[in-house]
């Protein structure tokens, strides 16, 4: 009995053996799923270039053609076996429209590559045979934004070229992607469908509609000194008083002639120049406008004092809740104003938006918010407690065709735009 006691394993190295034996098998089961990941993976960009051919519509041809196959071995029906039949042959046929191999040399152009909404702009497509053989007829596809051009190439001898001229529609501010082209080869019935592509993509920048503004309308301030503000510092340029001198004090500020008058020491104070600093907002909620029409509005305005403010030298910040643009020149800043989109709200208030969107930027001495006409005057204000006292506020609201005016409510400059040609008329009473 005690010799039996003695040969049996003690409990802990029971279960150190169990745990050995589960680590060894999850290792076995993960070194299995591995080398099966890895096979589907081989299996599968080895069956690539085929299982690619195959449109939408060849794999409904195919799996139609199985389950009539099915139904009539099952049933003994001759009808679907037939059909079944037939099936496959059209996608037997299909296989000899897909062989044969192009090699062109396709440039794309649009001019110009930048325009304003509305203006007219085109597109340029040429195709070369850089074989050295003739090409075949083909066709190729180049999408223009969210449309689809088809064009048909004839036959090339090598270095032979083929030019085709698009229009590119540009009746709204947007970046218009044109590309990449691709030749296609396949059956007229799309079941296979083999393409190779030969470009990138080309974008065109339909900027937005802008109003042309006198220099430094709005307090768009053009100061080299700066803004003199309220706030009491020991160094600047802008004399303010005189103290009396504190340890601590830089020598270099006492002024000695009052000092020597009074018999005791007297220090400069100065008030504090900021160099102008402004932001401009926009909040791009999609409930805050009434319109689509009214959204560009705004995106309008936007752009426009951007554009004049730049031009002014001042320093500038633009942000959305969507990309933060940039204001290196008015090209580029226009540029990304036409990325601008409608959102559905990714922050709980347009005050949450502001905080976080300009936590980061320098603090400015004029903020700018421009928003539709949905947008309450309370949320205005709330955009008002983000920054300091210093700072003033002016709320820009686009409302489609209302008459364009000024207010004041609680001293925050409230303008209402309706019309984009407006704005530099009302921008000159502006005085923040």
């Amino acid at each position: 009995m005690s010799g039996e006691t003695a040969a049996r394993p003690a409990p802990s190295q029971a279960r150190i053996a169990v745990r050995t034996i589960g680590r060894a098998v999850a290792t076995s089961a993960r070194s299995m799923t591995t080398r099966a990941a890895g096979a589907a993976q081989t299996a599968a960009r080895f069956a690539s270039p085929v299982v690619d051919v195959v449109s939408t519509t060849g794999w409904l041809v195919l799996s139609a053609a199985i389950v009539s196959l099915l139904l009539a071995w099952s049933f003994g029906w001759i009808e679907f076996a037939f059909l079944g039949f037939t099936l496959l042959a059209a996608l037997v046929i299909a296989v000899s429209f897909v062989f044969g191999r192009m090699s062109y040399r396709v440039g794309i152009e649009l001019q110009p590559a930048r325009v304003v909404a509305g203006e007219r702009a085109l597109g340029r497509m040429l195709v070369t045979n850089a074989g050295t053989r003739a090409s075949t007829p083909s066709r190729l596809e180049l999408p223009v934004g969210a449309g689809l051009a088809e064009f048909m190439v004839p036959a090339l001898a090598p270095e032979a070229e083929h030019e085709e001229l698009f229009a590119v529609p540009t009746n709204r501010r947007a970046v218009i992607v044109a590309g990449p082209a691709e030749s296609v080869r396949g059956d007229q019935l799309g079941l296979l469908r083999r393409t190779v592509r030969w470009t990138d993509p080309v974008e065109l920048f339909v900027h937005p509609i802008t109003a042309r503004l006198q220099p430094s309308a709005a307090g768009l301030m053009r100061d080299l000194e700066g803004e003199i503000t309220k706030t009491i510092t020991n160094n600047d340029i802008s004399f303010h008083a005189l103290r009396a001198y504190a340890p601590g004090d830089a020598l270099r500020n006492v002024h000695w002639r009052t000092s020597a008058r009074t018999g005791q020491l007297m220090v400069r104070q100065y008030e504090e120049t900021r160099r102008s600093q402004l932001t401009l907002l926009q909040t791009t909620e999609r409930k805050f406008y009434a319109s689509d029409e009214e959204f560009e509005l705004g995106v309008s305005v936007l752009a426009s004092i951007a554009v004049q403010v730049i031009r002014d030298g001042t320093r500038l910040a633009v942000v959305t809740e969507g990309l933060a643009l940039r204001t290196a020149t008015p090209t580029t800043l226009l540029d990304d104003s036409s990325r601008i989109e409608p959102t559905g709200g990714e922050f709980a208030s347009v005050r949450d938006f502001v905080r976080e969107a300009t936590k980061r930027l320098p603090p400015p001495s004029v903020v700018i918010a421009v928003a539709g006409s949905a947008m309450p005057v309370a949320e205005f204000r709330s955009i008002e407690t983000v920054f300091s006292a210093d700072t003033t506020m002016v709320a820009m609201r686009v409302e489609l065709g209302a008459a364009s005016r000024m207010s004041k409510i609680a001293g925050a400059v409230i303008v209402t735009i309706g019309d984009l040609a407006d704005l530099p008329r009302i921008m000159r009473r502006v005085r923040p």
